[in-house]
């Protein structure tokens, strides 16, 4: 059969990226290439990327196989036997905000899942400093019907996700425990969510709202902080950040502002006993491919905005 060009598969790309498509021998890994983007599937990925790092190629897997730093954790939740314990337990989290360092020295890299990019950076600033309760988060999420997927599902279809907004995986999304794992390693707490994700009749876009106790309340029950402490703590956590935009006053994160860039927008507020943090971030770009270019300009020694502002 002739091999299709990926204009074919993406028409969208016709005359801007007409590269045929080659196959992959999973003994051989290709050659002559610095980097190697991997968008296979959980427990398949893990096959093929040893294949490329153990021959001296930079990695960026998309797939869940090498954001958990606990095998077992990763063993339990995707309900398959993890094969390269080299790679889970060397790969970094790839979230520049908060593990540029490691990043830059790795090879291998873990691409973050979309509703887990939005709530991690809506969450550690305030972790970091031991503001709020770890194990008393409630996580709101609404994502758009790309974030599902490409591959067709009952509630993907038009007269079935249009005009309707529905919950689903209450209680047992994979995303759960991946934001957990990581607030916990970076933050050295035991963090745990309610978290409940939504799909929305649009194409793309993630909007989180974030519910935290604050650990200090005053005799009134309230919280002594104010929304102006509060953002002046993200400008300080985020403010050399290129990716990171954060609200003022009344002004709240929308996903019409972020769709097709790589930012992701944070907002802030105090109410008399929780502590609402807002996200919204364009599940393609900064929840997948915006972010692993991010990553690639990182392990790479580019400049980080390359290629996305």
């Amino acid at each position: 059969t002739d091999r299709p060009k990926i204009s074919d598969i993406f028409p969208t790309l016709k005359n801007l990226l007409d590269l045929t498509c080659e196959t992959i021998e999973q003994k051989e890994a290709p050659k002559d290439i610095d980097l190697a983007f991997i968008t296979l599937p959980p427990t398949i990925s893990m096959q093929y990327v040893p294949l490329f790092a153990g021959n001296g190629i930079k990695v960026i897997d998309f797939s869940a196989d090498y954001r958990f730093r606990d095998k077992s954790l990763y063993e339990k939740w995707y309900k398959a036997q993890h094969t390269d314990s080299k790679g889970i337990e060397t790969a970094v989290y790839g979230l520049p905000e908060l593990f540029r360092n490691e990043i830059k020295k790795t090879n291998l890299v873990g691409n973050p899942g979309c509703y887990t990019t939005a709530t991690i950076l809506a969450l550690a600033p305030l972790l970091s400093k031991g503001l709020i309760h770890s194990e008393d988060i409630i996580v709101d999420a609404k994502s758009g019907v790309s974030g599902r997927g490409r591959e067709p599902k009952e509630d993907t279809h038009y007269c079935e996700c249009n005009e309707n907004i529905e919950a689903y995986s209450v209680g047992s999304h994979r995303h759960s425990p991946e934001i957990e794992h990581i607030l916990s390693i970076k933050t050295n707490q035991k963090v745990s969510i309610q978290f409940v994700p939504h799909l929305i009749p649009m194409n793309r876009g993630i909007l989180c709202t974030i519910y935290a106790k604050p650990k200090v309340v005053g005799a009134n029950g309230r919280s002594p902080l104010h929304d102006d402490e509060v953002h002046k703590l993200y400008k300080e956590f985020y403010g050399k950040e290129p990716f990171v935009r954060l609200k003022e006053g009344n002004e709240m994160p929308r996903t019409k502002d972020v769709i097709f860039t790589n930012f992701c927008d944070i907002a802030a507020k105090v109410t008399e006993n929780r502590i609402i943090i807002i996200s919204a971030i364009d599940n393609l770009i900064k929840g997948a491919s915006g972010q692993a270019v991010q990553n690639m300009n990182v392990m790479c020694g580019f400049d980080e905005k390359t290629g996305l502002l």
